[in-house]
């Protein structure tokens, strides 16, 4: 099982990590786009991010809008290493 992150290893990693916040044992970060294509074509870069990460995101996407939830199932649904690693990768896109 991995392990959850601490208080103040989660404090450290949104302190690095711009916009995304700590929701209901989630990071979360709200994107928006000049139109639906393009939030979708970030959604395709995300697929391929994810996949190479083996970590995979909850999405929810409206038209310009996507939000991004991370957390890790086998660390009983808390952020874990594994989803700040990920994020930072989604940042770099």
């Amino acid at each position: 099982m991995t392990t959850p992150l601490s208080e103040t290893e989660l404090g450290s990693a949104l302190a690095r990590l711009d916009g995304w916040r700590h929701d209901e044992d989630a990071l979360v970060k709200e994107y928006r786009f000049g139109s639906f294509v393009k939030a979708f074509g970030f959604l395709g870069s995300v697929a391929l991010l994810a996949e190479r990460h083996a970590h995979h995101p909850e999405i929810h996407n409206v038209y310009d809008r996507v939000v991004l939830r991370l957390r890790t199932h086998d660390a009983g649904n808390t952020v874990t290493a594994a989803d700040v690693a990920l994020a930072e990768a989604i940042d770099a896109l």
